[in-house]
């Protein structure tokens, strides 16, 4: 849900270089990553609830912002989950150009859309047992590309670091790579243990994916490969030239199944929130129904594949800017729901609790909050047609504002039934 291994920083060496890369990727953990993995782990052995971070920001600001998250959550999902197809496709039509453009891309993406729904209704257990699987395989490339670099001499000179450097869209771009800690908290229902397993899993987690992207950037540094060409798609080009066709093959093959992986455990998460939502009014009864067997929110699933399909046509950095803005937003509600839970219920049981009391849980929130500012100013600048990433953000915004007092949710009186079963 977070890493599908190195697939997605091609732009950002593209738009800063090798040194500000590892820079940038060693810096936003701490500032991003670290402060999102320390919340979601109190909340999440707190509140392990179905629908996660839903139910935490309800309980802990109210019903309108406990909308407002999931809103900004899933408008953002819209424009995340149509990367992956997109990626899929990139990496395919390496080996594969006719796959490039045309129908025959849309008709690949909406396929893997279709597999990825079908993997899903299957249950958590199938989509967890085969992302684990999957990602062995995609990051196997990546550790022959660190080793042929790491034994042979560099290809080409040094190139001289470029002066027209993108550094706030390298740095929305490490946020995307860095985000999605919070998105394994809708699921709590589903996994065995959740006290424990998730302050493990979430620390764990965020040394392995920093190591999954420092030394794959590492090796082709080293290498000397051109940073300039970097694009999309790109470690192809860098698996051909330190290994030859076969590696180039291999590097294609694992950044489609990375693409699959991560999209099909995003829907895992994604598609729990129309469900709690329909049960706490805000949405169609018919979004509760469960499948008889695996449990899976199979009218969520469906319903969310076909939005997500609807934004295939925008650009990767395009979906990209627009995701971090609007998820971003909903991981500051998440900062803003562990502060007043701590101020509101003191005496909630927490089996992980962030040392160093209250104040250090209100100071954690400053890094994440600088960063999204940075993300705003960016935003401004990206052009969607007429308009800029910043208004469109802001009218998305607004309608979940609008789509709450709609809602006949938005009616009802006394806490929702997620946040009072959890």
């Amino acid at each position: 849900m977070v890493a599908g291994g190195p697939y997605g920083l091609e732009d950002l060496i593209g738009k800063v270089g090798y040194r500000a890369t590892l820079l940038i990727l060693l810096i936003t953990p701490l500032l991003w990553s670290v402060p999102t993995a320390l919340m979601v782990s109190e909340l999440a052995s707190a509140l392990p609830c179905e629908g996660g971070f839903y139910v935490w920001v309800t309980r802990g600001l109210g019903r309108f912002w406990g909308f407002q998250e999931s809103w900004l959550t899933l408008a953002g999902s819209v424009f995340e989950m149509a990367l992956y197809p997109t990626l899929f496709v990139a990496y395919l039509s390496r080996f594969a150009p006719r796959f490039a453009s045309g129908y025959r891309a849309v008709g690949l993406e909406l396929a893997l859309i279709a597999f990825c729904a079908g993997w899903n209704i299957l249950g958590a257990r199938a989509v967890g047992e085969g992302s684990i699987w999957l990602n062995a395989l995609l990051f196997s490339p990546f550790l022959a590309i660190i080793f042929i670099a790491a034994i042979r001499k560099p290809l080409a000179p040094a190139a001289a670091p470029s002066a027209d450097l993108d550094l706030l869209g390298g740095i929305v771009i490490a946020m995307w790579n860095y985000m999605g800690w919070d998105n394994l908290s809708t699921i709590a229902g589903e996994v065995d243990r959740p006290q424990t397993t998730y302050p493990l899993a979430m620390f764990g987690s965020v040394t392995l994916v920093i190591a999954s992207y420092l030394f794959p950037v590492m090796a082709v540094a080293a290498a000397h490969l051109d940073p300039g060409v970097w694009t999309t798609g790109s470690w192809v080009d860098a698996g051909q030239a330190l290994g030859g066709s076969i590696l180039a093959l291999a590097v294609a093959g694992a950044g489609m199944i990375g693409a699959v992986g991560t999209f099909g455990s995003l829907m895992l998460s994604f598609t729990r929130l129309p469900a709690v939502m329909a049960g706490d009014g805000y949405l169609p009864r018919v979004f509760t129904r469960h499948h008889a067997k695996t449990g899976a929110p199979w009218v969520a699933i469906v319903v969310c594949a076909v939005a997500w399909a609807a934004c295939l046509p925008l650009g990767f950095f395009r979906l990209l800017i627009l995701d971090v803005l609007l998820t971003g937003l909903s991981i500051l509600l998440e900062f803003g729901a562990l502060i007043a839970l701590r101020i509101r219920e003191p005496n909630l049981p927490r089996p992980y609790r962030i040392p160093g009391g209250t104040w250090a849980t209100i100071a954690i929130t400053v890094p994440p909050s600088a960063l999204l500012i940075l993300s705003l100013l960016r935003n401004e600048t990206e052009q969607l047609g007429r308009t800029n990433g910043l208004m469109i953000g802001i009218g998305l915004i607004l309608l979940g504002v609008l789509l709450y007092f709609l809602s006949p949710g938005s009616r009802r009186r006394g806490e929702s039934s997620g946040v009072a079963n959890g």
